[in-house]
């Protein structure tokens, strides 16, 4: 009988921890995994995993930037456009930002941000879809926590050939 209760007070601790996990997850902080070249040399900058492999980054997101949607130029957000991006921001609502690969310039409509990777030869960003309402951000990138030597805070700042919005 002793042995049940044991058990019984176990299972109620695992599943306390469990639902705090859970709930810290959802609304304070998560781990993400920046899987592809799009944000290189910021995230999986080389191949210096197990003979040669490209190890990805895990990325700790804060969530209590939603609350209000305070973000800034050169802030690295998760977004779900279809599927999940990692992209600097590079233009705020009411921003004017020139298009890569074309002469048009565009006014960032309010509720929205338009982001880019560090690496634009290999991302698909609001060059390829435009700008990205706000509701989709996830949270804001703040560190590396994956692999070891990588650990450290993710600088906030605009690629040079993107200069600021105007």
């Amino acid at each position: 009988m002793a042995t049940r209760n044991v058990l019984w007070n176990y299972s109620k601790k695992i599943f306390t921890f469990g639902l705090i996990g859970l709930t810290a997850s959802d609304s304070l902080a998560s781990i993400s995994v920046v899987r592809g070249a799009s944000m290189s040399p910021t995230f999986n900058p080389s191949t210096s995993g197990f003979m040669g492999l490209r190890t990805d980054d895990c990325v700790l997101v804060e969530k209590t930037c939603l609350v209000k949607y305070k973000f800034s130029h050169g802030d690295v957000l998760p977004s779900n456009h279809k599927e999940k991006h990692i992209k600097r921001i590079i233009a705020l609502p009411g921003d004017w930002i020139g298009i890569r690969h074309c002469s048009d310039v565009r006014r960032i409509p309010e509720g929205h941000c338009w982001v880019e990777g560090d690496n634009p030869s290999s991302s698909m960003d609001s060059n390829s879809f435009g700008p990205i309402p706000l509701g989709l951000v996830k949270g804001r990138v703040t560190h590396i926590v994956w692999p070891p030597q990588r650990i450290g805070a993710v600088e906030k700042r605009i690629p040079s050939d993107r200069g600021q919005a105007f």
